[in-house]
Parts: structure tokens; C-alpha cells; sequence
């Protein structure tokens, strides 16, 4: 009988648009890092945490910060895109989203979210 490791990982690569894309997700104990990068590397680093103060459950609300790397706006709106449904997935857990992106428009972000979904570890 194999044990089983005690960090699942997964990864996958595929060409968006003529660029190419790779993700890694990994589960930790208490929360999920995904790095989906462009260039090969880890990027902006952003927290993404469910928001605890909403009264209403049915839609929760999530709090995104930028650890590392520039404080855009549009950072914010890609990050809680991508990030929102892995938390409401892995039980609520925050996400540590690394993004390093040549492409952001909808689209992409759209197949992006597609390709995160193939890499499940939670």
C-alpha cells in the first residue's frame, strides 16, 4: 500500500491564444495555491479569503490582497474571478493565486479558468 503524499499537486499546460500557459495547483492543509502563469514565473501574489462578515450565505464575498507585485485594479477582478469558485469548492478555503500574465482579456481568463478546473486537488 502507497501512503498517500501529504501535499496533492497537480499540473497542466496548454496554449491559449498562440501563448503558453501553465498551472499548478496545490492543496494545503488550510488553503489552495495556484500559480498560472505566462512566463514561467510565480508573478503577483494575491490572497483571496472568503469574507466572513456578510449575513447573507447564499452569496458570499471574498476579500482579495496583493502580497507581492503590483496593486492593479484589474488584478483584483482576474484574481477573484479565477479564485472564487476554487474556494467555494474546497470548502471555503482562501486561495494563493500567483498570476504572471501576457493575456488577461475575458476570454482567455474564461479557458485559464477551464484549465485550473483540469488540475482539481481539492
Amino acid at each position: 500500500m502507497n501512503p498517500q503524499p501529504l501535499i496533492k499537486s497537480k499540473q497542466a499546460e496548454k496554449s491559449i491564444n498562440g501563448v503558453s500557459t501553465q498551472v499548478v495547483c496545490t492543496e494545503f492543509s488550510n488553503y489552495i495555491f495556484v500559480v498560472l502563469t505566462q512566463y514561467g514565473k510565480i508573478g503577483t501574489l494575491i490572497s483571496i479569503t472568503p469574507d466572513s462578515k456578510t449575513g447573507d450565505i447564499t452569496t458570499p464575498m471574498y476579500t482579495s490582497k496583493v502580497l507581492l507585485g503590483k496593486d492593479e485594479a484589474l488584478t483584483h477582478v482576474c484574481a477573484k474571478h479565477l479564485a472564487t469558485f476554487i474556494s467555494q469548492e474546497s470548502g471555503s478555503r482562501p486561495v494563493l493565486l500567483g498570476l504572471a500574465l501576457k493575456d488577461g482579456s475575458i476570454e482567455s481568463i474564461n479557458i485559464m479558468k477551464e484549465l485550473i478546473k483540469s488540475c482539481q486537488v481539492w
